[in-house]
This record gives C-alpha cells, sequence and structure tokens, in this order.
C-alpha cells in the first residue's frame, strides 16, 4: 500500500538537498529556491511538472513502478534510496544485482560532467543506459531500443545499420569481439542468464555468429582507439576510456580525440551543431 505522507516527504527531502550542479543543471542567475525546483526534477524524471507535484502534495494517483524507477534514477538515488522509495510506493524494489538498470550516483555525476564530450553509460552486455549530448550527436540515440536488439553485440548481427557508424576496416575484428564477449558473459552468468538466451538467438537467426561461436574464442578486448564514420562529419578517430562501477556492472565509456586532430574538430563541430541538426 502506498504511504502518501512517506512518499511526499522523502521527494521533498530530496529534492531540497539536491543542487543544479549535483544533476548537470546550468544554476543560473536569482536562484532563491532551496535545492532543485519541482520543474527541474520532473525534466530529470522525464514527466509533466504537474505530475510530479502532484506526489509531493499527497494528491497525484499510485505512481507506476516505471514512474517511481525514473524517479529514482533522475533524483540520482542509491541502491537502498531506491528501494526505499519502491516501498513507499507501495511496490517491491526491482532485483539487485548484474541485471540492475539503476546507475550508481557516483558514475551519473561524473556522466553529467562531461557536457562537451561524448560519453555512455552501458550494461555488460553492451545496452546504453544513457549518453551525453554529444554521445547521442556521434553514435545516434541508442537507449531507445526494446528486448535484445539494446545489446549492440545482437544489433551487430542482426540490424545491417549498426555498421555504418564502424569503419570498415574494424568489422571483422569487432565481429570476433562481440562474440568473444557474449561468450564470455554467459559462462560467467550461467545458462539461464540473458546473455545465453542472446547467444540462443544469435546462433539461430546468423550465420557469422555461429562461425565465430564455433572457434570458442575468448578474450577478444576493445581496441583502446575506435573508428567511427559519422553520417555528416566522415571518419572520426577517438580514443576509449572505461570506468567501471564494480558493483552495478556498469561501463563510462568515454570517447576524446588528440587535441589539434582532424577528429578533434569534428568532434568541436558536432557539438556546436548538435545531433538534432545533423539528423
Amino acid at each position: 500500500m502506498i504511504d502518501r505522507t512517506g512518499l511526499a516527504e522523502f521527494l521533498r527531502r530530496r529534492r531540497e538537498s539536491l543542487q543544479p550542479e549535483d544533476v548537470g543543471l546550468p544554476r543560473g542567475q536569482r536562484r532563491r529556491t532551496t535545492g532543485l525546483r519541482r520543474e527541474e526534477v520532473a525534466v530529470l524524471c522525464h514527466m509533466s511538472t504537474d505530475y510530479y507535484a502532484r506526489l509531493e502534495r499527497q494528491t497525484g494517483p499510485q505512481p507506476s513502478e516505471q514512474m517511481i524507477a525514473a524517479i529514482a534514477q533522475g533524483i540520482h538515488l542509491s541502491l537502498d534510496e531506491r528501494d526505499h522509495l519502491f516501498r513507499l510506493a507501495g511496490h517491491s524494489p526491482p532485483a539487485r544485482g548484474v541485471d540492475s538498470e539503476h546507475i550508481s550516483p557516483g558514475l551519473l555525476r561524473v556522466l553529467d560532467r562531461l557536457h562537451d564530450t561524448p560519453a555512455e553509460v552501458v550494461t555488460e552486455l553492451g545496452e546504453t543506459l544513457r549518453q551525453t549530448p554529444l554521445g547521442v550527436a556521434l553514435a545516434g540515440d541508442l537507449t531507445g531500443f526494446r528486448g535484445p536488439a539494446r545489446s549492440i553485440g545482437y544489433r551487430w548481427f542482426t540490424d545491417a545499420d549498426t555498421r555504418e557508424r564502424y569503419a570498415p576496416e574494424d568489422h571483422a575484428f569487432l565481429s570476433r569481439m562481440f562474440v568473444s564477449g557474449l561468450r564470455g558473459v554467459a559462462a560467467l552468468r550461467g545458462p539461464d542468464s540473458r546473455a545465453a538466451h542472446y547467444a540462443e538467438l544469435l546462433l539461430d537467426q546468423s550465420e557469422e555468429f555461429r562461425h565465430l561461436w564455433q572457434d570458442h574464442e575468448i578474450g577478444v578486448r576493445p581496441r583502446e582507439v575506435k573508428n567511427f564514420v559519422h553520417p555528416e562529419v566522415g571518419a572520426l578517430e577517438l580514443h576509449c576510456q572505461t570506468l567501471l562501477d564494480p558493483n552495478q556492472s556498469h561501463q563510462l565509456i568515454v570517447y576524446t580525440a588528440i587535441a589539434g586532430s582532424e577528429s578533434y574538430e569534428k568532434l568541436r563541430l558536432l557539438s556546436v551543431v548538435g545531433s538534432q541538426a545533423l539528423r
């Protein structure tokens, strides 16, 4: 059963404890509000200001599990705080562990500060959970896929459009890398895991995957340099750095170019015109 008073008070206290810079928002001038404004939280949580305000006023409907998950991520709750929020809303908390998609506050704080850098948070199966705006400009919006297609390793063998963003000379290596990575995760997580399920699907759908799977290759690691092909600015040579969250099995991947290089100038162009103008 929903605890409307507890839910409202918890949300209000968490909102008032956050500053704009804590969640990647500009502070602006003439700011008198203690913490974040309701409209700012609504934007972070992808909901209307009226809906969020009604939760704090104890007049709204019982929020769905999807809505509570969005709020927990939007206001950067820890796992313990997320679970508490679910219980206040009258829901059982989602399972923790390797399948959790709740990004830790620490990883989000780093991501929020990468305004001028392509970056993304991904799961161990290559499912993109969040991107910076420049990350979207570089690779497209990767967060809207559903089902197995959320995994770039799955899309690599089932959707030809996925390969268009990568240099053709790297395709063979990337195929080996995705197969090796999926084999490693499937062995680590067991035969009932999503990784094992994805492998079964690909064995049925892709001849290339079946051929590479038979090699039992393991340990093919991503290269430090990735060669992208952007539909508007062309080839980019980007260095890839990874920050691992060991508790969530999430990775923050950051793409940078050598200062003064052609790729550096192309990234600057992308940051100016943005993903919308280049679509």
